[in-house]
């Protein structure tokens, strides 16, 4: 089996419009600088946890999204908001983040083209751990 034919995308776009921070308290805000590995809060309660890019240099939300699925087992919803840029959605979805809040005016068909420009990775990623050759 090929790394090509077992790759799915699945990280959901949101345009910026629809994102909705209403104070549910099944929604939490993770701070850019805190450590999820110090959350004092049952992540079972919790549906969607929002990671902030306050700019596209700052990665440390990749760390954050990549703590939160691997070492935590978050099965919810990720969410990057900030500044997200479209070249960096494929690699948002491989270290755990499940949506995207797109910036405004952005087209959300040139996003989803990132998408198809990798068709395949030989190593694992947050979702599935194995290198993609040990299947």
């Amino acid at each position: 089996m090929t790394a090509t034919s077992q790759t799915k995308y699945t990280l959901k776009l949101v345009a910026n419009e629809d994102h909705v921070d209403d104070g549910d308290p099944k929604v939490m805000q993770l701070a850019n600088d805190a450590d999820p590995l110090a959350i004092e809060v049952c992540l079972a309660d919790v549906e969607r946890i929002d990671l902030s890019f306050p700019k596209f240099t700052d990665g440390r939300a990749y760390s954050q999204a990549f703590l939160l699925r691997r070492r935590l087992g978050f099965k919810g919803d990720i969410r990057a908001t900030g500044d997200v840029l479209i070249d960096q959605l494929v690699q948002m979805e491989r270290t755990g983040f499940s949506s995207a809040v797109l910036k405004e005016g952005v087209d959300a068909s040139a996003a989803q083209r990132q998408f198809e420009r990798f068709s395949g990775f030989y190593q694992g990623d947050a979702i599935h751990t194995a290198p993609h050759f040990a299947t």
